[in-house]
């Protein structure tokens, strides 16, 4: 997951409370500091009397050359080091990620932290954000934290829907309202998933539950940041998990809690690009996959033959993470 530290120095209270509502992860700062930090939300301080403190957990290296880079990856194996680069360039940090260097990028705006999170496709994993005023922080905060990244979608064939009894199935209620479109990527295998509507729908029987995904069963796995996957049973409050729409924009997401009941469930499966997929899912009108153009369709009226959305991949998860072994899921 990605990690944002803010620089506060000289002390501003409004750069401070801008990083806090910006859902910074650590603020870099003065000396004497700490409990006036501390007062204004719970957060990270790094610096001298700091939780972390600079010059021994934490410190600040300027490269200048490339014969900068072994001293840089020495540190990183027993410190956390703050990378600056006097003229600054991705070169450095392409050699240092490409080489397993865990460094956090010092950036001064939006542009240079996307860069940064880019580099190599991978990017760095940990940013300084070291702004001028507030406002260049509030952007780069934003940019960074709430832009939105891409997985491709792709139309999958329904093939058969049965009926398959009493099961215990998730319900993830997130802190986020979703519209119509939006969703969490669900599926009995990690190379196939099906994009399951949220609780974004009006009916007869029961108000729209927006921030609601009744995903599926309690094995199932969803996609979480970082490119990992999760069971849903072992989804809690506080944990992060990514909402999807029909186009792929994916954001992060926060679970608020987690509702695991015994209701009848049914198992869909599907067929795309010669693959097939499958999900289970409760047997309940209010439970939706989604169609290529956005609308929610019941579970309980699906045929053979219509079309959803799903992600599929090649490969296999160990542990959450996707690894190139032959890992066969049935």
């Amino acid at each position: 997951m990605q990690k944002i530290w803010v620089r506060v120095d000289p002390w501003n209270k409004k750069m401070v409370t801008t990083a806090l509502e910006g859902g910074a992860d650590g603020i870099v700062a003065p000396k004497g500091y700490f409990d006036k930090i501390k007062s204004l939300g719970k957060i990270q301080v790094i610096s001298e009397d700091g939780d972390l403190v600079l010059g021994k957990d934490v410190i600040q290296f300027t490269i200048k050359s490339g014969e900068d880079e072994d001293q840089i990856i020495e540190l990183c194996k027993t410190k956390k080091v703050i990378l600056k680069c006097s003229d600054w360039t991705v070169i450095p940090l392409e050699n240092l990620i490409a080489k397993g260097a865990k460094v956090i990028a010092h950036v001064k705006n939006l542009e240079e932290a996307k860069t940064a999170f880019g580099i190599l496709e991978k990017g760095v994993g940990h940013i300084l954000l070291d702004c001028e005023d507030p406002l260049t922080l509030k952007t780069a905060l934003s940019g960074v934290r709430f832009q939105e990244t891409k997985t491709e979608l792709k139309k999958a064939e329904i093939i058969d829907v049965i009926p398959v009894g009493m099961g215990d199935r998730v319900c993830v209620d997130t802190c986020t309202s979703m519209i119509i479109g939006q969703g969490m990527l669900v599926g009995n295998a990690s190379s196939g998933m099906f994009l399951i509507h949220a609780e974004s729908v009006s009916n007869p029987y029961v108000a729209p539950r927006p921030f609601r995904v009744n995903a599926g069963a309690v094995h199932a796995y969803t996609r979480v940041p970082g490119g990992k996957t999760r069971y849903l049973s072992e989804l809690v409050a506080g944990d992060q998990i990514l909402i999807t729409d029909f186009k792929g924009n994916t954001a992060v997401g926060v679970v608020g809690r987690l509702k695991i009941e015994k209701r009848p469930l049914m198992l869909i499966k599907a067929k795309v690009d010669q693959q097939e997929i499958t999900t289970i899912v409760q047997n309940a009108e209010t439970i939706r996959l989604t169609t290529p153009k956005g609308q929610p369709i019941s579970v309980v009226n699906l045929k053979k033959g219509d079309q959803v959305m799903v992600a599929v991949e090649e490969g296999g998860r160990h542990f959450g993470y996707k690894i190139s072994e032959t890992i066969t899921e049935k």
